[in-house]
């Protein structure tokens, strides 16, 4: 029973400190209460620094750190050229835009091979280095980023980003990952490539196809002047870069194509499919 009246004092305690620590806080009390005023501010700061951790422990963790930190660690060249400055991938390219330049490519690949059907090397180009029909089975083709691993996308991303603003081509992205099943079915036509599943830089999410945009519309062929240029200049800044230009290979000259021969590669489908988590921001 002793406990009751005892509860009631600490009650009253309590209600007499409230009061009259709300009565300090008026201004009228500001000298004759000021010591119990101090108590505010430590109370204040008290429920500032408690909000301040639950904002740093709670707040989601963006991808562009999480790719930061990676870079940092595995791959500190491209860091230091990037300057710790993570780029962000363009949206996806309208279909519709390409499939108008497939038409177009393929056209223009027809009046070439009517106009020099008897001339012999009349042409730097490769007349079998584009291949309409594979670029337009949408349902295998991956023009999206998130399978490509940072060390090559932001490679990659630099170079979309100095063809802008140094040389006026705005780049888009034909194809990044590309499955192994679709790596088999194009190596049916060894006039496209050669390469098997596991045996392309596209199943680890380190190359990519591109082409040009260009008043609104997407432009593929070679066989356009002012793409042909803009192939060669896109050559030359991806080496820049640190990656490898497929104008420059012999057999089957692929001018949109670059890849990043990363040191130590095993091309296995255990490292494909450890690169392509990578990519998707599950790094451990």
């Amino acid at each position: 029973m002793s406990l009751l009246p005892q509860g009631r004092k600490q009650l009253n305690q309590v209600k007499q400190f409230a009061q009259t620590m709300n009565q300090a806080a008026a201004p009228e009390k500001l000298q004759s209460n000021w010591h119990l005023q101090q108590w505010w501010i430590v109370i204040a700061g008290f429920f500032l620094f408690a909000s301040i951790l639950v904002f740093a422990f709670t707040r989601p963790i963006s991808s562009t750190r999480i790719e930061a930190e990676y870079l940092k660690k595995t791959d500190p060249q491209i860091y230091a050229l990037l300057n710790g400055e993570i780029l962000s991938p363009p949206p996806e390219v309208d279909e519709s835009l390409i499939e108008a330049a497939i038409v177009e490519a393929t056209q223009l690949e027809q009046q070439y091979s009517s106009q020099n059907s008897g001339a012999i090397n009349s042409s730097p180009i490769d007349n079998a280095s584009f291949d309409g029909r594979a670029i337009l089975d949408t349902n295998l083709v991956d023009r999206k980023w998130d399978k490509m691993n940072p060390r090559y996308k932001q490679r990659l991303l630099m170079v979309f980003k100095i063809m802008k603003e140094q040389y006026g081509y705005e780049l888009v992205l034909l194809e990044g990952y590309r499955s192994p099943a679709r790596q088999n079915m194009l190596a049916g036509n060894p006039n496209t490539t050669r390469a098997r599943g596991y045996q392309s830089y596209h199943q680890f999410g380190l190359a990519a196809d591109v082409a040009f945009k260009r008043n609104g519309k997407v432009v593929i062929s070679e066989r356009d002047p002012w793409a042909m240029q803009g192939y060669r200049l896109y050559g030359q800044v991806a080496e820049s870069v640190g990656l490898t230009w497929g104008g420059r290979w012999k057999s089957i000259q692929d001018y949109g194509h670059t890849e990043f021969r990363m040191p130590g590669l095993r091309k296995t489908q255990e490292m494909a499919e450890k690169l392509i988590a990578e990519s998707s921001n599950d790094i451990s």
